[in-house]
């Protein structure tokens, strides 16, 4: 053998869900004739980004808004194998790849 070795790297590929919901048209809610969404694929996304929207997951939404009326609020959502976990977090610790991932359409 000449010496090489084989790394295997397991790639796990996720689909994030984005939607910016509230504000002062109410996006996303009964009624509204606006949705903003997007989506991006995990296996696109920088080791950095990454690092950013496991910990956005793992805080559970639980970051400390800023005390703004008609604020947006993001829905966040990663299907993994199957499962899907969701987080609502403030604008403000939303970082910006995922918000200017969404687009608006009319319904």
């Amino acid at each position: 053998m000449l010496g090489l070795r084989w790394v295997y790297r397991t790639v796990t590929m996720a689909l994030l869900q984005v939607e910016r919901i509230g504000g002062l048209a109410g996006f996303g809610g009964a009624g509204a004739h606006v949705r903003s969404m997007g989506q991006l694929e995990t296996d696109t996304l920088t080791p950095e980004e990454q690092r950013a929207v496991e910990d956005l997951l793992n805080s559970k939404g639980m970051a400390k808004a800023a005390r703004i009326c008609d604020g947006f609020r993001y829905r966040i959502s990663r299907t993994l194998s199957g499962k899907t976990e969701t987080v609502e977090a403030p604008e403000e610790s939303v970082p910006t790849f995922l918000a200017q991932c969404v687009k608006d359409e009319l319904v």
